[in-house]
């Protein structure tokens, strides 16, 4: 084989990532990836970002991978840096976000001799780290080792990634990065098309879904996060669009269904849901479940008042039909021929599709208020996002509050309601402007969509240091932080005057100097009441920053136990949740 028809392991793994639309890289280097990192260059389109620790890397990556729809990639060193990594990718497992978690290893030669190095437990053994994401990768290759070839290998893991929307390990030693393989592989993309379902199996699922489907009188569709990872919005749209059943998003599924479609209802999360969104949900008969993902945040703590009997799930790996499950059915073909061989006349007719649905306005109160309290604050939010925006929402207060919020058609929101890490959002922030920034480059710069992150003051404590990594790129993203000195939702669980819920005092309109931000690239604001949220809100300055490239941070300063609607009530169930004996 000429030197030609040959490629690196490393520089193939890159390319492999680019061809799946990867441009950026997320980690920070450490002396097991040194020389890997120089290949990046190699490869178009492919750029390094460096982040300030591995941890926020991580959240990155997720972010990235969520705004792409598509996977994304980490790179670490052995042992400090994957171990860092860690929670960040569980949290991508967990809510099923494609990452692909490259880690450097020592050498071949030196693993084999047990070498006493750097990095390592001491013990000669280097296997301990990569069996600790054994239970939050959905697929592993150590490439060098065993029989199966490395492109064989890194092309398997990928398909795996992108098929399982679900985080996969690489171990890459130094000396295999470099590593000369064939490149023939290259000259066939990986395949990434679903696997086929049992056909016999699949006929009768279709069946006695149809069956149910055109015998029930108040069916409505309720879609969650799994809609959006598993790429089937476009069918659920389908779906929506030929029926005109009422159409609800469960909170981690807010944005899979369009907000001002017709035949939305609302966010429906249970006891915590509103009223008018409790009565149709609970009262239909049948319901359509996409992509569920039934944890306590995501339904008011398990108060689901629908019967298991008149639901259909739908999931990636397995459809579940009252108390019957379909293993390895997935929902993709199901939804295709549903569509396709549906009676559309005949569920276009039933109550729940004639009548109306309720509406979720993003009307404030009219009450005068001094201080700017989460009632009126959120439906302002509402009103301030436009189409295509990105909004990210940090674990708590943010998370629930955007529930009161309608959004325009088009944009995507990040958050992460099921693992619930605290300081997720701002390095998720990160990686979801970098996406945002290549999905629009070609767009003139006062037509790109704006990425909009709702923090905290103590979820912000835990990865400030990735805004400075949003300066060093040129990011313009707007970061609402929202200053109610320190964790109100664990104030509201428990620990109302506790010290451990306290945070200490920050300068937040100094972060953007502190991090290198230039005046002519950055700006800070401070709002304290109603009236001065409204005159912000309408500042050509602050409104024409995103398409200037000006990063912003605003302040907003909020009573210390004001708390959103939906929170005030999940804390009360969560705390009475986790007094149970």
């Amino acid at each position: 084989m000429s030197s030609e028809d040959q490629i690196t392991v490393g520089e193939y793994l890159l390319r492999r990532l680019r061809e799946l639309g990867v441009g950026a890289i997320h980690g920070v280097p450490g002396d097991f990836n040194l020389a890997f990192l120089d290949l990046i260059d190699n490869v178009n389109g492919l750029y390094w970002v460096g982040n300030a620790n591995e941890l926020n890397a991580a959240y990155a990556a997720d972010g990235y991978a969520r705004v792409h729809n598509n996977i994304s990639a980490l790179i670490t060193t052995f042992g400090v840096g994957e171990l860092s990594a860690l929670n960040g990718v569980a949290g991508a497992y967990s809510e099923h976000v494609p990452l692909v978690h490259i880690v450097g290893q020592p050498s071949t030669s030196s693993q084999k001799s047990g070498a006493l190095l750097h990095h390592t437990l001491g013990n000669g053994d280097f296997g301990s780290f990569e069996k600790m994401s054994t239970g939050i990768s959905c697929a592993k290759v150590l490439l060098g080792v065993g029989d199966e070839g490395e492109a064989a290998g890194i092309d398997r893991v990928l398909r795996e990634c992108y098929v399982q929307a679900r985080p996969v390990y690489v171990g890459l030693p130094t000396d295999v990065a470099f590593k000369k393989i064939s490149a023939k592989p290259l000259e066939r993309k990986i395949d990434l098309s679903l696997p086929e379902n049992d056909k016999e199996t699949e006929d009768y699922v279709v069946k006695e879904i149809l069956k149910l489907l055109h015998s029930a009188k108040n069916p409505i569709i309720l879609s969650d996060a799994c809609a959006i990872r598993h790429r089937v919005t476009g069918l659920l749209h389908t779906l929506l669009d030929r029926t005109n059943l009422p159409a609800f998003v469960a909170p981690m599924g807010k944005s899979s269904v369009n907000e001002t479609h017709e035949r939305f209802g609302g966010v429906y999360a249970g006891s915590v849901s509103l009223p008018q969104v409790k009565e149709v949900v609970e009262g239909a008969d049948l319901v359509l479940s996409v992509g569920a993902l039934k944890s306590d945040f995501n339904t008011g703590s398990f108060s689901y008042h629908t019967r298991q009997v008149n639901t259909i799930e739908f999931h990636s790996d397995h459809i579940k039909i009252g108390y019957a499950v379909f293993p390895n059915i997935g929902m993709t073909h199901v939804l295709e021929r549903i569509i396709d061989e549906m009676d559309v006349e005949k569920i276009r007719a039933t109550t729940t599709a004639t009548e109306d649905v309720p509406k979720l306005s993003n009307s404030t109160p009219t009450t005068p208020q001094k201080e700017i309290l989460h009632e009126w604050f959120w439906p302002k939010v509402g009103q301030f996002l436009r189409e295509g925006d990105v909004v990210v929402t940090e674990t708590g207060t943010a998370n629930f509050g955007i529930l009161d919020a309608r959004f325009p058609d088009g944009v995507i929101h990040v958050s992460q309601v099921l693992w619930g890490s605290i300081g997720f959002s701002v390095p998720a922030t990160l990686g979801a402007a970098l996406a945002a920034k290549e999905l629009d480059a070609d767009k003139d710069p006062k037509s790109k969509r704006r990425v909009i992150l709702f923090v905290g003051d103590g979820s912000l404590q835990l990865t400030v240091q990735e805004i400075s990594t949003m300066i060093r790129h040129n990011l313009s993203p707007i970061l609402f932080i929202l200053n109610n000195e320190g964790y109100t939702i664990e104030r509201y669980i428990h620990g109302e005057t506790a010290s451990y819920n306290d945070i200490a005092p920050w300068k937040f309109r100094q972060l953007l100097d502190v991090f290198g931000g230039s005046p002519d690239k950055s700006k800070n604001w401070l709002v304290k009441t109603p009236g001065e949220v409204e005159s912000l809100l309408e500042d050509e300055e602050f409104l024409g920053g995103s398409g200037e490239g000006k990063i912003q941070v605003v302040e907003v300063v909020m009573p210390r136990m004001d708390a959103p609607r939906a929170l005030k009530l999940q804390a009360e169930l969560t705390a009475k949740y986790n007094s149970e004996q």
